[in-house]
């Protein structure tokens, strides 16, 4: 009855609780005292400190702020008369947020997976690792392969794709929690250990038959999918001419339909049902169902993958072969 909490201004932050409090009997809450505390003991990994959060409440109304605190911890709060008489008193656990980083992942030779010590739920809970792993074939430096996979939080292994001895990999990890995905650990390596890392480079495939007066050029394209009675549906994907690194984003990008007024500068030009080689003729002016085989213009650079997207539900990978050349 002296003293009451008022609704609905109990914050919670990652960091802070902060209340707003009014006193209905100003002579007894001039000897009020607010606390903050840990509810309970920590343990490793995930130690707290105590905080020592004590302030005298002066008034008939006010805000108790506790001081910086560490997230997804318990903590009490209370509000009370000397010598013992608690007015109120409050456990409350602080906001999650994004976990640290990763510690260091390394390649397990024998059984050539991935491997990575598990995360502690210390800011959050848990729930799973994203892992996004690049590979580029030596042999072949216009053949890229991406791999997005959201993992569960029990798994701390992950087997890298099979390809050639002299294949390079650049592979990113995340924790996530229900804050999201934290800072990411990096892992990259040529697989065949005689060679020394190298970046992954890209060299496009060249075009031919280039027209830059009808804005056509012809790209020979083949399956990507080893199998292509099981994928067909392949994407031609145009862009202007980037760099190298802009490869990667383009490939897991989402490329809007094309629209002559805003001049994208990446589109869908063709969705193919690609199960043998063929001569396409990029630029023809043909429209389907969401693309557009729009003209090309003479004297632009281009950049135009060969897609093919293959989604499950753990998964989503995206297989690219780039060509270049200018109209």
């Amino acid at each position: 009855e002296v003293l009451q909490v008022v609704p609905g201004t109990l914050e919670i932050s990652s960091t802070s609780i902060k209340l707003n409090w009014t006193c209905r009997l100003p002579d007894a809450c001039q000897r009020m005292r607010a606390t903050c505390r840990l509810a309970g003991p920590s343990f490793p990994p995930c130690e707290a400190e105590e905080v020592k959060g004590e302030e005298m409440l002066h008034g008939q109304d006010g805000t108790f702020t506790c001081p910086p605190l560490q997230p997804f911890t318990d903590y009490s709060v209370t509000i009370s008369l000397p010598p013992s008489t608690i007015l109120f008193t409050w456990l409350v656990r602080t906001e999650e947020t994004v976990p640290d980083k990763p510690e260091k992942l390394w390649l397990d030779p024998s059984t050539g997976s991935l491997r990575w010590k598990a995360l502690p739920s210390c800011k959050g809970e848990i729930i799973g690792y994203q892992l996004n792993i690049t590979m580029r074939s030596a042999q072949d430096g216009s053949f890229l392969e991406m791999e997005r996979l959201r993992l569960n939080s029990s798994v701390t292994e992950y087997p890298l794709p099979e390809h050639s001895p002299s294949s390079s990999y650049v592979v990113t990890m995340q924790g996530l929690t229900a804050a999201g995905a934290g800072a990411a650990s990096l892992w990259e390596s040529q697989t065949n250990s005689l060679d020394p890392p190298r970046p992954l480079d890209i060299s496009c495939r060249s075009v031919r038959d280039i027209s830059p007066s009808q804005g056509t050029a012809v790209l020979p394209l083949r399956p990507i999918a080893p199998h292509p009675e099981v994928a067909r549906e392949h994407q031609l994907i145009v862009a202007a001419m980037r760099s190298g690194t802009a490869v990667e984003g383009t490939c897991l990008g989402e490329p809007q339909p094309f629209n002559a007024s805003q001049q994208p500068s990446t589109y869908v030009a063709a969705v193919l049902n690609l199960t043998a080689p063929m001569d396409f003729v990029l630029g023809n002016g043909t429209h389907g169902q969401g693309y557009h085989n729009a003209a090309l213009r003479p004297g632009s650079d281009y950049m135009v993958l060969l897609r093919l997207v293959r989604r499950s539900q753990q998964a989503e990978k995206f297989t690219c072969v780039c060509y270049s050349f200018s109209v």
